[in-house]
Order: structure tokens, then C-alpha cells, then sequence
């Protein structure tokens, strides 16, 4: 009831922008830029978390974009699910391709379905809000993938399997901790995802322990239903900012560590991938001549 409120409010009231606060306008046109001004790029936090897969962002986190960001999820402002659909849309294109490793035979035919599973929020924080904000970013995204060609869905098949506590104030290391084990796929899921090429979506990553837990919980799927399977899994976080590197051990030997992308490959050799909306400036790769 919380969410339709909101979704109704939005339509009737005059809003402000999310972003600025420039008057009777939910999304300025400037703020709108922010969200695509430059092509997603690939990114890498420092610390970066054993088992991260590769993962590009839309927008550089800060100003305007924090604020929509911040807006949508923790203010309800619904009307720019659609405008952050459109992003995190960027992203998974920058990441699946093409020519790149993600962008294998049954890409180029048209035949695979891009499947968005949301990094689940925590129970707590969903009713907090009165929505779930990764949930519907991602369902914005699947329709803009639609609408430009690439067959997609949303496949919520990420859960929570114990309580972990408010990641706000934790560093990197205690993020790991805090998240280690959490997130399990839900029973028949594997059934959902076989076939298709799987991309974890998240709005923000800092640290990146939210994108490898969940990454680990795919693979762990992967492994055990390795028969047949050739899904691509391309991961997302959801995090706050600050991200360096943090050594770790590397988890029964699932996990590739020190390479010069530092990818990970499951069972059936298929490299992971991310996409976000936003991450921090300074964790995007200066492009290279």
C-alpha cells in the first residue's frame, strides 16, 4: 500500500527535481545527463574482494547522481525507476559486449535472454522503505532492453539465508565478513536461469562484498548443475563508496585471484560480469591508448 501511495503522489503532486531541487520538475534535464553522459566504463574497487567479477558503471557516484540514487530508495521517489532502468540498461550492454568474452555465438544470434537477478535487500530494509528499489531499477532495465532489441527478464532468484547487520560504517574487510555466506539462490532457481545469460544488477558498488557474495552463490548453482549449463553470469553490487583492496583467501579454489582482470570462471569455464548504475570516480579505469 506504502508503494502505490507513492506511485500516486508522484502523478498528482508537483515534485522538485531528485537531483537539484529546480522546481516542478521530478528529473531536470541536467540532472537527467548526469545519469548518461558518458558511455559505461569498466571499474574496480579498491580493495578489490576475492571472486569480483569484471563490472561496469553508467555514472561516476556523487552530486546529482548520489542524490537520485538516494531519492529513489531511500525517499521513494518512483518516477525515476525509469530514468535508472535506462542506466543500469547501459551498463549490462557495456558489460555483455560486443566481441568481448560475454559476447559468444547465441549473443550475436539474438537467441539468449539477458536474466536480471537483484542483489536482494535485506527483509528489514525492504519494509523500511516500502519497496524493494533494486527490484524495480531492474524491471525499468528489462524494458529498456526490450525496447532496444535484446530479449530480457527479471529473474528474483537471490536470498537472503541469515540476517546480516547495516553495512553503514563497516570497512571493506568487515563488509566480507558481514556478507560471507548470506545469499542463497531460491529453490528452482538454477531451472529459471539455465539457458540464459545472467546478469546480477545492483544500483552502486563501493566495497564490492555484496557483488561477490552473490556472484559465489551463482557459481555454487553453477557447480552443481554444471551439466548443459552455459549461462554467462554478469554481476552487479549495490554498495556505498569507499573500496580498496583486501587480500583474502581464496574459497575452496573456486575463486581465481591476482589476474590481470581478476575474473572469475565457473565450472563451465564462462567468465563473470557486473553492471551498476553508479561507482566511485576514482574507482573507473583511465582509458588506455
Amino acid at each position: 500500500m506504502r508503494g502505490w501511495w507513492r506511485d500516486l503522489t508522484d502523478l498528482v503532486l508537483p515534485a522538485d527535481c531528485a537531483g537539484c531541487g529546480a522546481p516542478r520538475t521530478a528529473l531536470c534535464g541536467r540532472c537527467r545527463t548526469a545519469l548518461r553522459r558518458t558511455v559505461p566504463g569498466r571499474v574496480r574497487p579498491l580493495p578489490e574482494p576475492p571472486g569480483l567479477p569484471a563490472v561496469h558503471a553508467a555514472a561516476a557516484y556523487g552530486g546529482a547522481v548520489r542524490e537520485l540514487l538516494l531519492a529513489h530508495k531511500e525517499r521513494g521517489a518512483l518516477a525515476l525507476a525509469g530514468v535508472l532502468g535506462a542506466a543500469l540498461a547501459g551498463s549490462v550492454r557495456a558489460g555483455l559486449g560486443p566481441g568481448g568474452p560475454a559476447d559468444g555465438p547465441a549473443v550475436r544470434r539474438g537467441q539468449a535472454t539477458v536474466l536480471l537477478v537483484p542483489v536482494p535487500s535485506a527483509r528489514w530494509a525492504v519494509r523500511a522503505r516500502g519497496h524493494d528499489p533494486v527490484r524495480r531499477m531492474a524491471l525499468a532495465a528489462a524494458g529498456e532492453l526490450r525496447r532496444t532489441g535484446t530479449p530480457a527478464r527479471v529473474a528474483a532468484v537471490l536470498r537472503q539465508r541469515r540476517a546480516v547487520a547495516d553495512q553503514a560504517g563497516l570497512d571493506a574487510r568487515r563488509r566480507l565478513v558481514n556478507l560471507a555466506g548470506a545469499l542463497e539462490v531460491t529453490a528452482g532457481g538454477a531451472r529459471l536461469l539455465a539457458g540464459g545469460r545472467v546478469v546480477l544488477v545492483d544500483d552502486l558498488i563501493t566495497t564490492g562484498a555484496s557483488l561477490a557474495e552473490a556472484a559465489r552463490a551463482l557459481r555454487e548453482v553453477a557447480v552443481s548443475h554444471r551439466d548443459g549449463a552455459t549461462a554467462v553470469y554478469v554481476a552487479a553490487t549495490r554498495e556505498g563508496r569507499e573500496e580498496r583492496r583486501i587480500g583474502a583467501r581464496p574459497e575452496k579454489g573456486q575463486w581465481v585471484h591476482g589476474a590481470p582482470e581478476n575474473t572469475a570462471r565457473n565450472a563451465a569455464g564462462e567468465t563473470l560480469r557486473a553492471a551498476v548504475i553508479a561507482a566511485p570516480p576514482d574507482s573507473f579505469e583511465k582509458t588506455r591508448n
